[in-house]
């Protein structure tokens, strides 16, 4: 009994959850640690406008006075799963002008992996069924 518990505290001292690097799955495209730096990416560039969870803005399907839309929900209540990811990065560094919207391009301030880990933050609220629901798309 005693080497028994030898053991199991050595296994787990060899267990420190600093260990868990880039490569973390998560069972999706993105690992654990993209989430983690697009946390704190979108939290800078992006919750001011499409919340802290990714939840938008209320009314976001209505357009303002000027005709513009306001930010969408990026957690999966909205229409950003229909986009493949390619659309999803050319939004982050274009902006969305091009679609109605006020967002500026960020092409300037994050660069493609940034960007693809603000994308795995937002689609960590996805979830299972809409997130399979964008790979189907996604492998059109």
């Amino acid at each position: 009994m005693k080497l028994l518990m030898l053991c199991v505290v050595g296994l787990l001292a060899g267990c420190d959850a600093e260990q868990q690097d880039d490569s973390t799955p998560t069972g999706r495209w993105y690992t654990a640690a993209q989430v983690a730096q697009g946390k704190m990416l979108f939290r800078t560039h992006c919750a001011s406008c499409h919340g802290e969870s990714a939840e938008g803005t209320a009314n976001w399907r209505k357009a303002d006075a000027s005709g513009n839309y306001p930010p969408p929900p990026l957690n999966g209540a909205a229409h950003a799963w229909h986009h493949p990811l390619s659309v999803l990065e050319q939004t982050i560094a274009e902006g969305g002008v091009a679609l109605g919207g006020t967002m500026p391009g960020f092409a300037a301030v994050l660069d493609t992996g940034q960007a693809r880990s603000t994308i795995a933050y937002f689609q960590s609220f996805w979830t299972d069924e809409i997130y399979q629901r964008w790979l189907e798309l996604e492998r059109r």
